[in-house]
């Protein structure tokens, strides 16, 4: 199979805006169907149904109470609210607005969400009532989650704004190679450049009930989610209560779901705790599965216990998703899937060059820069975005090669990025809090499997003479710090960290004890 070298899928137009895209065409052509229904108890109805005329109505409310509200335009706002309705509606009015939201997370610390305000330079922050503001920047317009209510309910009706295709939509934060998380810049392109995915992935349709069992601060849910669920004139459904896995195969007979999208993790929580037999998850044609890598024999189980399949893809917080299986791709033993229609996807040489590989070799992945799904750039960091270029190409970081038909076989990561219930996570930023310990005089992170199913994130700590061996202690330390999915689940003292002949530092060689509680 011969690549084509470029994007060859359609274009989207200059003038764009990505709320109009998802809900502005779907409110016009279907504006009685549901496209957001919330569900907050599964024995229960529904607690919220938002047809698109009313979702649209909502949106436009808060662009004009943004609008309205003395922000510079393109200003950055930072969004900290629980995994509601209110998020998607602050998040998708700021984009109507031509604002750009950056979606976080309600478990951030003082002082991770204090640095995101001063790096992304952002404007306002919408809270959560139940949230401290912390040290909030001077400058910085703090909107409680009763204001933002207010402003979805009652702001002055707005408009889409007259954004192009280029412009800033939103900003998300992800693990950089610094002991800081680096901010990624999307276009409102960006909406247009997940269209391979609708059949190269979901095999999406109108009558569809999509759920997604994430959090919106997650780019995950958020694309998959709404954004491309609208984008198709589907229904959203989403589930705000407790997140017991056993909950998830009624909720997704009960509603309706047609497709559901989760991490492997959950997947196998569902089969060992959930009552999963053909026949007892109603509607659903398949599942879709991305954020970490499957364990050994995770879709012949899946299949063997309900009868479906289960598509799984790969991509980046960069670019979302681009190679996958669908139903119109079936999986392959060991491979992840084939580039989406539309993508060019190669491999490059690890050493550096930006000549495709062979058929067959092994290096990395790398997807054609113009992709229309592809990063604005990243926040202030330049010196990291030219780390992921190379010519024509951006170059994510996984060890993959390519077979004659196109499937993609994945080999690990280039680098050290670890992931954490499917989120990324720079070790250099859990050793930066751990190594400000006082007792602590080494320190290196790196993700372990303690089974097949389930990594960790692990701390290795060489302490200081004399100081005292306390792990419950320094994961204490850890949270005051970091958001809950970034401390360390397992600390382990050492004398020495494994190194090099050059000091460099050897994480492979950071392994767990025998008699490890895990």
């Amino acid at each position: 199979m011969t690549p084509v070298i470029g994007y060859h899928g359609e274009m989207p137009p200059m003038a764009f805006n990505m709320a109009r895209y998802c809900i502005g065409r779907a409110a016009l052509a279907v504006p009685d169907k549901p496209a957001l229904i919330v569900v907050s108890d599964p024995r229960a109805e529904p607690a919220e149904i938002w047809t698109y005329q009313r979702l649209e109505r909502a949106i436009l409310h808060v662009a004009g109470a943004l609008s309205q509200s003395r922000l510079t335009p393109g200003a950055r706002i930072l969004i900290r609210l629980d995994n509601t309705s209110d998020y998607a509606l602050m998040f998708f009015g700021a984009v109507a607005a031509g604002f750009v939201p950056i979606p976080a997370s309600t478990q951030l610390t003082d002082a991770e969400v204090s640095f995101l305000l001063e790096n992304s330079g952002a404007e306002a922050m919408c809270v959560a009532d139940h949230l401290a503001s912390g040290q909030v920047p001077a400058g910085v317009r703090v909107i409680q989650q009763t204001e933002a209510r207010r402003m979805i309910a009652q702001g002055p009706p707005g408009t889409y704004a007259a954004t192009t295709a280029n412009q800033p939509a939103y900003l998300i934060y992800t693990s950089g190679t610094t002991s800081r998380p680096k901010g990624v810049l999307h276009a409102h392109r960006a909406a247009w450049g997940r269209r391979p995915m609708y059949q190269g992935w979901y095999g999406i349709r109108p009558d569809d009930r999509i759920l997604h069992a994430g959090a919106f601060n997650w780019t995950y849910t958020l694309g998959v989610g709404l954004t491309d669920a609208w984008a198709n004139g589907a229904t959203s459904v989403i589930y705000t209560g407790p997140k017991d896995p056993a909950v998830w195969p009624g909720l997704i007979a009960t509603h309706g779901a047609s497709i559901f999208a989760a991490v492997p993790g959950l997947y196998r929580q569902i089969m060992k705790y959930g009552d999963v037999r053909p026949g007892t998850l109603g509607r659903l044609r398949h599942g879709l599965t991305a954020g970490e890598a499957p364990p050994p024999g995770f879709f012949e189980e899946w299949r063997d216990r309900t009868g479906l399949e289960l598509y799984e893809s790969i991509g980046m917080s960069e670019l979302s998703t681009f190679v996958s299986t669908s139903p119109t791709t079936p999986r392959r033993a060991g491979a992840i899937g084939r580039p989406q229609p539309g993508r060019s996807v190669t491999i490059l040489d690890v050493d550096g060059g930006a000549e495709p590989l062979p058929t067959g070799a092994e290096g990395l992945l790398a997807v054609h820069r113009s992709d229309p799904g592809l990063m604005l750039g990243y926040w202030h960091r330049p010196d990291e975005e030219r780390e992921v270029l190379r010519g024509d190409w951006f170059v994510g970081g996984d060890l993959a090669s390519m077979d004659t038909d196109g499937y993609v076989t994945h080999h690990g990561r280039a680098n050290d990025i670890m992931k954490a219930g499917g989120y990324r996570v720079a070790p250099q930023e859990v050793e930066a809090v751990i190594g400000a310990h006082g007792a602590v005089a080494e320190v290196a992170c790196r993700e372990v499997k303690v089974r097949a199913d389930v990594s960790i994130i692990a701390a290795f700590v060489v302490t200081k003479p004399g100081a005292l061996r306390d792990a419950d202690g320094l994961k204490s330390f850890a949270a005051q710090h970091l958001a809950a999915y970034k401390c360390p689940r397992e600390v382990v003292f050492v004398d020495t960290l494994p190194r090099t002949a050059n000091g460099k530092l050897k994480r492979a060689a950071l392994v767990l004890p025998a008699n490890s509680k895990q």
